[in-house]
């Protein structure tokens, strides 16, 4: 398997990608498999040096090399996300809704436009469909997501001055508790070792069962 590493064109979103079989090199435009139907993204680095790490795990794949009619369907639907985003916060203060929208994503192989949400309890939002379906004669779904899945589309940057993990390394969300403080003896105030989101960071996760006991490292005989 050769693995690619690139930048999504609409989020900025860095991923590796499976790329067998279409050779890409810096700087190329590719299009790739997503949940979306498909996404554009730009290739920041071939033949990655971990790919050994990535043998067995399932990848998205590269398509093709983008053409000039991909680059300029992407651009235009990218237009259109945004356009439908404005559009759909102005019903959504019109109608004094108690939601937050995050994120408009159209799917290139159906006839759909997803639009993500947050709010704190259940919102009826059907005569927000309504609107929204009269305006793009296309199937409407409303997706509510949660404070960590809010972080991840929106984005932004830890206490560590680098991007948060949930939007460029993490594929899924794992529970972190008070538990896990307990069990990697962490004393430090939780509200000191929170995420943008306000819940504890996620890259606690990573130290799970990594321990450094200094009295077996010995010590240097004089």
């Amino acid at each position: 398997m050769e693995v690619i590493t690139l930048r999504l064109y609409d989020t900025g979103i860095i991923k590796r990608v499976d790329s067998t079989g279409i050779p890409c090199d810096v700087g190329d435009f590719c299009v790739i498999e997503s949940p979306y139907g498909e996404e554009l993204g730009e290739v920041l680095r071939e033949n990655s040096l971990v790919k050994k790490a990535w043998e067995g795990v399932k990848l998205e794949k590269v398509l093709r090399k983008a053409s000039e009619k991909d680059l300029q369907f992407f651009q235009d639907k990218l237009k259109r996300e945004k356009e439908a985003f404005q559009f759909c916060r102005k019903r959504i203060e019109e109608r004094g809704m108690p939601m937050k929208l995050l994120k408009v994503k159209f799917f290139t192989n159906e006839r759909k436009v997803m639009f993500f949400f947050s709010a704190e309890g259940r919102i009826d939002f059907r005569d927000l469909v309504k609107d929204l379906a009269k305006k793009y004669r296309m199937r409407i779904e409303m997706r509510q997501v949660g404070i960590r899945d809010e972080a991840k589309m929106l984005g932004g940057v830890g206490v560590c001055g680098r991007f948060l993990c949930c939007m460029y390394v993490l594929k899924e969300f794992k529970p972190i508790g008070s538990g896990l403080l307990k069990e990697m003896e962490v004393k430090v105030n939780p509200n000191k070792i929170s995420g943008l989101c306000g819940r504890l960071m996620c890259c606690l996760s990573y130290e799970v069962g990594v321990t450094l006991n200094l009295s077996d490292m010995g010590e240097e005989e004089d």
